[in-house]
């Protein structure tokens, strides 16, 4: 049930969930669901960018307000060069989420981006998972995964 639950996680924090009419989406139960997602999240570090993998390298496509990455300067388009001496010229999002893992230690990015032509060395210092973001995200999951859309039945 971890293993499902953890997909459902990543769903949720990198694309918006596709339900089906009247399905849920999720079948454990919401209740383990939110205890599950506080025990991932709890203590757990972030980023705060989306990314999109581009032919090739990974560009951001959107960055969370009030997030590490914004507090540190990153932006919408910026191109991702290098993060902690590692090349992502040709990288793929799942390469760069295992650099991000494998800086969990010390929490500290350096990253080199490409913004309008120009180089720019930023320094990312990762932060947990606030409560009122994993509230959010437990909020977000139950709401798509765990609820029936009313039907329309007897509508003519």
């Amino acid at each position: 049930m971890r293993f499902r639950v953890s997909t459902t996680i990543v769903a949720i924090l990198l694309t918006t969930a596709v339900l089906q009419a009247g399905e849920p989406a999720c079948s454990v139960a919401a209740s383990e669901c939110e205890n599950e997602i506080h025990q991932m999240l709890t203590g757990r570090r972030y980023l705060g960018v989306q990314i999109v993998e581009l032919k090739p390298g990974l560009v951001i496509k959107s960055v969370v307000v009030n997030s590490p990455a914004a507090r540190a300067g990153l932006r919408e388009n910026d191109r991702l060069i290098g993060v902690n001496g590692r090349s992502l010229a040709q990288a793929s999002a799942r390469e760069f989420k295992e650099l991000l893992a494998k800086a969990k230690e010390t929490g500290r990015l350096w990253m080199i981006v490409q913004r309008r032509g120009a180089y720019r060395k930023i320094e990312v210092r990762l932060e947990p998972y606030t409560q009122e973001q994993i509230q959010k995200i437990v909020a977000q999951h139950l709401a798509q995964a765990h609820t029936t859309p009313p039907t329309t039945a007897g509508a003519h």
